[in-house]
């Protein structure tokens, strides 16, 4: 139910409508009590309303017709900004990131102003009488709406400047870092923080030598990205029919319609309705979130960074900021344990099998593509390899060393193959060699 609840957060979060209905509805709220106290301070303390707006009715309707007009051309204008930024970020850095511009709460406060100020004085310009002998004016409701007013145009200049620091793609870039970094921090234990007894059961010996011949798969019913896994309920259904069960997919995979989302063992104790259950605990969408998925962060970096590369838009800088970014998302990573697939109940049984990632395949989705589209830029090759040498310098084992190591043979071997120079051949040998140094020299001191 946790994991539920955060994805949807997490989907609500990324949309447009939650925090401006939001705020309309505490305009609703703020438009009734200010009525209230109008008509509380008109019959009991008239002397109060000497510090608020003392208009006649006439005045009022002018200015809260005013207001709200102003309000709703202001949103449509901040609307319309919003659509074209949109449609810049988009094509500059690839429709995976629009999720990020719209899950800005800055962006998303400023336009729930304007339409609350817009609600907030129609509802107060209902409650003026001028009738006959009736007449009543909402003074305190009217001084409230022009402080709105006010705070609505420093939002709309903050807007302004907001938005065109966020199209700006090292603004862009370190937004995707610090979540990628976020998402670390979330996922990854900064201490082991298992029980002693995993140390020594935690690896293949533990799986039944029948788990393939006798388990029993567990298909998907629908198609979509894996957003997230509830990991817990799992381990509980296990322990509950006193099963094993071994995960086919880890958040961030695409699931089509009958593959294997789970393997469930033994066969034997495979009970009707269990299939619904398990079903239940995985969350499928149209696209990936970052809830559990630490590579869809890289995976934006990535998608930036080869945008950069492409014969069409040729910037090789933005290429190795992203490369820059990566790093340090990296080096964070090498310094925290990432928790292993093989998870064991209070009894020491092994109940579940989780597809885990690994540092080696988050170094592979890192590297790969930009490795193979910049192998004939000098500038990008070498900061790749000035890149392994910071992460070098924060790994802790020598399986994290050795897939460094291979990034920077396969950066070299590209170079010399794609830089037609000697010169800048040679440039590349010496950012190698102190690639191979470093990872040396970390090796020699553990």
């Amino acid at each position: 139910m946790k994991t539920k609840l955060l994805n949807y957060w997490e989907i609500v979060r990324s949309s447009y409508w939650f925090l401006p209905t939001l705020m309309t509805g505490l305009a609703l709220g703020l438009s009734f009590l200010t009525v209230a106290l109008d008509h509380f301070a008109v019959s009991e303390h008239p002397e109060l309303l000497v510090w608020v707006y003392t208009g006649g009715a006439d005045g009022v309707r002018t200015l809260l017709s005013t207001l709200a007009g102003s309000m709703i051309t202001m949103a449509s204008v901040t609307f319309s900004i919003t659509i074209v930024a949109l449609s810049l970020a988009s094509s500059q850095f690839g429709s995976r990131l629009l999720i990020n511009f719209m899950r800005d709460t800055g962006n998303q406060v400023v336009l729930g102003t304007f339409i609350a100020t817009f609600v907030y004085s129609l509802l107060v310009l209902r409650t003026v009488r001028s009738v006959d002998e009736i007449t009543f004016v909402p003074h305190i409701s009217v001084t409230v709406a022009v402080f709105l007013a006010l705070a609505s145009m420093g939002l709309f200049i903050y807007f302004i400047h907001h938005v065109s620091i966020s199209i700006q793609v090292q603004h862009v870039i370190a937004s995707v870092e610090r979540e990628l970094n976020t998402a670390i921090e979330r996922l990854f234990p900064e201490k082991k923080s298992y029980l002693a007894f995993e140390y020594e059961l935690r690896n293949e010996d533990d799986v039944p030598e029948d788990f393939d011949q006798d388990a029993q798969p567990v298909t998907a019913t629908h198609n979509g990205y894996l957003q997230s896994t509830d990991t817990e309920g799992l381990m509980k259904l296990a322990i509950e029919h006193d099963l094993l069960l071994r995960l086919e997919h880890r958040p961030g995979n695409f699931i089509a319609s009958g593959d294997a989302l789970v393997k469930v063992w033994p066969n034997e104790r495979f009970e009707e309705g269990l299939s619904e259950k398990i079903n239940d605990a995985f969350i499928l969408g149209a696209q990936r979130l970052r809830i559990q998925d630490v590579e869809f962060a890289i995976d934006q970096l990535v998608e930036i960074a080869l945008r950069a590369l492409s014969p069409g838009i040729n910037d090789p800088f933005t290429a190795m900021a992203c490369v820059d970014r990566l790093g340090v998302a990296l080096a964070h990573l090498a310094e925290r344990q990432i928790p292993s697939g093989y998870r064991y109940d209070d009894e020491n049984t092994l109940r579940l099998i989780a597809d885990s990632v690994t540092f080696e395949g988050l170094v592979e989705t890192s590297f790969n593509q930009i490795r193979q589209y910049g192998r004939s830029s000098v500038a990008v090759t070498i900061r790749l390899l000035e890149t392994i040498a910071v992460i070098a310098a924060h790994t802790h084992t020598q399986t994290e060393r050795e897939a460094l190591r291979q990034q920077a043979k396969m950066i070299k071997q590209g170079s010399d193959e794609a830089i037609p120079e000697e010169h800048d051949r040679q440039d590349v040998e010496e950012s190698y060699q102190i690639v191979d140094r470093i990872l040396e020299q970390s090796w020699d001191s553990y």
